[in-house]
């Protein structure tokens, strides 16, 4: 399954001339870098993964909209993974790449 281009537009859309986000092809989808630290990837197997704080994404977890980030089965501490229905509209998605991109340049740099 290809990734969302129309998702990775409006991420585009949201980050502007941005100078701190690159693109970079991963994981079958299209992640954003703040920074060169991952921020957002729009998923090939469909959604949004987020990362943030551990904490935050810990406390942000519904069990339905918005779920642990697996990979190989297990937990990615401090990722999301967002179901549509979670960023349908524009301000929902500003709020998930606002607060990802936040804790992408609190990191260092790469």
């Amino acid at each position: 399954m290809a990734y969302d281009e129309e998702l990775a537009q409006r991420i585009r859309d949201l980050v502007g001339d941005d100078l701190d986000v690159t693109e970079k092809r991963m994981f079958g989808g299209l992640t954003f870098l703040v920074n060169g630290n991952m921020s957002v990837t729009v998923s090939g197997r469909g959604g949004l993964m987020v990362r943030l704080e551990p904490e935050d994404a810990e406390a942000l977890l519904d069990g339905d909209t918005v779920v642990p980030f697996e990979m190989r089965g297990r937990a990615m501490k401090g990722w999301v993974r967002v179901r549509e229905e979670g960023y349908a509209t524009q301000d929902q998605l500003r709020d998930w790449v606002d607060r990802s991109a936040e804790y992408a340049r609190s990191l260092p740099h790469h």
